[in-house]
């Protein structure tokens, strides 16, 4: 039996990193979230998150590249990206 592999999880949906982007929510769902660190600081020796875009993707293969962002906005810190991504996931996934 093949084992499922086990992604961290943010507010119970997916969080997947591949270096200084982050994809919020499952593939499988209408809508995922992009979240791109454009720029880091040093606090206390450690690296962290400066100003990252979030975007509101369609996960539609059939959409154009150009039309997959449906929202965009650049916060400062990743703890302010990640919760209005999960504000816009989630409105997202229950309009539908």
């Amino acid at each position: 039996m093949a084992k499922k592999e086990m992604f961290p999880t943010y507010k119970g949906k997916p969080l997947v990193r591949s270096g200084d982007v982050l994809y919020y929510g499952s593939m499988e769902d209408r809508y995922v979230v992009r979240l791109q660190v454009k720029t880091k600081k040093t606090v206390n020796d450690l690296e962290v998150a400066d100003k990252v875009t979030v975007q509101l993707m369609c996960t539609d293969p059939d959409v154009s590249p150009r039309k997959q962002v449906i929202k965009s906005s650049e916060k400062t810190g990743l703890y302010l990206a990640m919760d209005i991504g999960a504000i816009w996931l989630n409105r997202a996934l229950t309009a539908e």
